[in-house]
């Protein structure tokens, strides 16, 4: 491990079950993720993404890459654009610091594609590796 390794792309596509999933498994049924006549009245075409969900991405994209071997310790995200229902997500990170067992991640999250935008950053995140 060492400063500037990349962390695997994590690419997601966020649709209205994945939604109602996180939703279900976080209790956060406010109207802005799920119902339509109300985000109309509101001046929104989708319903928007819960941001909790986009600190859940920033973990796996890291937990995937060093494996059960690794705890994220600290986790740190800023959020700068909504992302709406049917859109999909890129996750990268880099490595900016090693100390021993700790590794820092600088991350940050893009909405990929025609509409393509940054969404939450600064983000990163310092995680423990177990020998």
């Amino acid at each position: 491990m060492r400063v500037g390794d990349e962390v695997p792309v994590l690419v997601r596509a966020i649709g209205t079950a994945d939604m109602v999933a996180y939703a279900g498994a976080t209790w956060d049924w406010h109207r802005l993720h799920y119902d339509h006549d109300w985000l109309t009245e509101r001046g929104l075409a989708a319903p928007v993404v819960d941001g909790q969900l986009f600190g859940a991405l920033l973990v796996e994209a890291v937990q995937d890459w060093l494996g059960p071997a690794a705890t994220v310790r600290r986790l740190s995200m800023r959020f700068v654009a909504p992302v709406f229902a049917g859109e999909t997500v890129r996750c990268t990170g880099r490595v900016t610091g090693v100390d021993g067992p700790l590794v820092t991640v600088e991350q940050r999250i893009e909405v990929a594609g025609e509409r393509a935008r940054l969404v939450v950053a600064p983000a990163g995140c310092t995680v423990e590796r177990r020998r």
